[in-house]
């Protein structure tokens, strides 16, 4: 199936050691992560993308550009955070240019990825999409005002104009994006040091188990 893209995007890969200078808002990264629940999305997008496709696993993260110092917006396990793409320096990354984007365009995406970080990771999309892969249905369900890694930014690229076919863009795989942007991994490339999801951290969005403390009555 041909995949309709208004603006599609330039791929490029930055190996452990080499970083991105300046790049735009709405550009986006794929790359990796060693949580569990990035080993349960590199497994079960292998339970869809095989064959000529099985190269796309390589990927189970995504962030997306929010500015030109590089800050990224992603989705982690303990919520969606703000970080500076330097702290994948030793990792392998490859970034997604977005092409035919206007600036106001990429503005309205970045106002979305912005609006994200008071949400939560999206548990019981992954659990979906997980049944999803392993029955090979089409039949999945989410949360309102929750996120995947990869959804997030798929959801901010639909204000560019991007449409997305093969995977709805609300639980779509880091190997749907690679897919989708033609991001196919060099291979036998290293992929370097993988960081911790808490490192360098700038925003956060509040945790399922913060509680605010009683207020203490008033005097009269």
């Amino acid at each position: 199936m041909s995949i309709p893209q208004l603006s599609g995007g330039d791929v490029t890969r930055y190996g452990p050691g080499a970083e991105v200078d300046s790049p735009e808002p709405a550009d986006f990264i794929l790359t990796h992560a060693n949580t569990v629940t990035s080993q349960l999305i590199r497994a079960g997008q292998k339970l869809r993308y095989f064959g000529r496709d099985r190269k796309y696993t390589h990927w189970s993260h995504a962030g997306i550009f929010v500015n030109h110092a590089g800050d990224l917006i992603e989705a982690v396990g303990s919520g969606v955070q703000q970080r500076n793409i330097s702290v994948y320096k030793d990792t392998e990354y490859y970034v997604v240019r977005l092409r035919n984007v206007s600036a106001s365009e990429r503005a309205q995406a970045v106002r979305f990825a912005e609006h994200c970080l008071s949400q939560r990771y999206a548990w019981l999309t992954l659990a979906g999409v997980a049944l999803s892969l392993l029955s090979g249905s089409r039949f999945s369900w989410g949360v309102d005002g929750q996120q995947i890694c990869s959804a997030l930014v798929a959801r901010a690229l639909e204000r560019t104009g991007q449409i997305f076919v093969e995977e709805e863009p609300w639980h779509i795989t880091p190997a749907g994006l690679a897919k989708h942007f033609g991001a196919e991994p060099e291979v036998g490339g290293a992929r370097g040091k993988i960081p911790r999801t808490r490192d360098a951290v700038q925003k956060k969005a509040a945790r399922y188990w913060i509680r605010k403390e009683p207020t203490a009555p008033a005097d009269h």
